[in-house]
């Protein structure tokens, strides 16, 4: 049975059966993650034994990106009208502005302090949200929460094309034509005015994009394993400054998004019933390894990719006990 079957019930006020609810998702999260990491061992294996070359991640990276998340994400909305969802994507909306806002005000302080490069700092501000968010709300939560996930990836990528894309070439401007025709985005507007609507596809096609909605978690995983598999170890683990970004990214910017979430939920949580639980997804989004986009765009705007991909690496590793303490944390 998933979390959120307990979760989202009223318990009476009973304290130790919410205290067990905390504690299975947070094992739910880790054991889902620890399934997306073997994964990733697969993906590393593909390269190893020779069957795949690391520069093949590129074709599942290209099914991702324009297939599998957009239906993922138009499959997310195939709920039946209800103004207690919109009011809570509202919500989920407000606290993704306000994390990412914070987000860059202390990657700015911090980046001046600590003299950070533009990859650092975009590994930082940029978490995976669309690829790992949606396959871990899915396991953990069930798949009726992963409306509220599309909030967090909206905001981001609105971000990435306007301040990440200046941040990582240098050039000022927002490129206003990648962000109207970004397929996620437009697979977000897709799902809410289907929502909105009330509008429901037909089964065959539903049943379509869950299938390949479904990819999203594999498909990342492997990507993730494959382009390791492609490093050297001294390349991955003798940076020490890398050591560095990430506990900037999965400790301290974490324990920042914790701490903000904490309050919205204490804020919220007299006006939107499910303030908790949205919130908690806004904080699964926050806290996760940096955006895989980083490594893609810091390719074509001539920064050291490489180091980009090093930072992923590592963050993943670590995200395997970040995620669920962090969890942890946030329901007690």
């Amino acid at each position: 049975m998933k979390a959120s079957s307990y979760y989202s019930v009223r318990t009476g006020g009973r304290q130790d059966k919410r205290g067990e609810v905390k504690m299975e998702i947070s094992i739910l999260l880790f054991w889902q993650i620890l399934s997306m990491f073997l994964m990733l061992l697969m993906g590393f294996a593909l390269v190893k034994t020779g069957l795949l070359k690391a520069q093949d991640s590129r074709i599942l990276s290209v099914l991702l990106l324009y297939l599998a998340l957009p239906c993922a994400i138009l499959d997310s909305f195939q709920v039946e009208y209800d103004s207690r969802i919109l009011r809570g994507l509202m919500l989920a909306f407000a606290a993704a502005v306000i994390c990412h806002v914070i987000l860059l005000l202390a990657a700015g302080l911090l980046g001046k302090a600590l003299h950070l490069t533009a990859v650092e700092k975009a590994s930082v501000i940029y978490s995976n949200s669309s690829n790992l968010i949606i396959p871990i709300i899915t396991a953990v939560l069930g798949p009726e929460w992963v409306v509220y996930s599309t909030a967090y990836v909206s905001v981001q990528l609105l971000l990435l094309w306007t301040h990440g894309k200046v941040l990582l070439s240098g050039i000022k401007g927002a490129d206003i034509r990648k962000i109207l025709t970004n397929i996620n985005l437009l697979a977000v507007f897709a799902g809410i005015l289907l929502f909105l609507t009330g509008f429901r596809l037909p089964d065959v096609l539903s049943d379509t994009l869950h299938s390949v909605g479904s990819m999203v978690a594999p498909a990342s995983m492997f990507i993730a394993g494959m382009l390791i598999a492609g490093m050297r170890p001294k390349q991955i683990f003798g940076n020490r400054r890398a050591y560095g970004i990430v506990c900037l990214r999965m400790l301290v910017f974490s324990a920042v998004s914790l701490l903000l979430l904490r309050l919205l939920k204490t804020a919220a949580a007299g006006v939107f019933s499910d303030a908790q639980t949205i919130l908690l997804i806004t904080l699964l989004a926050a806290i996760t390894p940096p955006a895989s986009a980083v490594i893609q765009m810091s390719q074509v705007y001539g920064q050291d990719s490489e180091y980009a991909g090093v930072l992923n690496v590592l963050s993943t590793l670590v995200c395997i006990i970040t995620m669920p303490v962090t969890v942890l944390l946030y329901l007690m």
